[in-house]
């Protein structure tokens, strides 16, 4: 985040960021805190994943990875996600946004 930024204002700029698309916040999926869930990136910084997800709606942009954070960048539909490599804490994100509960995850 960014000073004067609310988290909803920087996750739509991440976004775009990342992959070209411009977004409109729209919901919170939930909270993704678990302490197993650790990332190394490749230039050796290492993080305990900590991630507040968002469900939002592309107004505009074009898909794209910028290279850095995001290597590939496209869209997939629901019945090609078992032919993709997801992290399993990715996996229960995108589940759990395709069950939609009546409640944001708090985990």
């Amino acid at each position: 985040m960014e000073v004067g930024e609310s988290l909803p204002e920087a996750a739509a700029r991440e976004v775009g960021e990342e992959t070209g698309l411009t977004v409109e916040i729209v919901g919170i999926l939930g909270t993704y805190t678990d302490p197993r869930h650790v990332i190394a990136y490749d230039d050796g910084e290492v993080r305990q994943q900590f991630a507040v997800c968002f469900e939002a709606w592309t107004i505009g942009g074009t898909l794209l990875a910028d290279g850095s954070e995001a290597k590939e960048a496209r869209f997939v539909a629901v019945e090609d996600l078992d032919t993709l490599n997801l992290h399993p804490s990715m996996r229960l994100r995108v589940d759990h946004y395709l069950a939609r509960g009546p409640a944001p995850y708090l985990g």
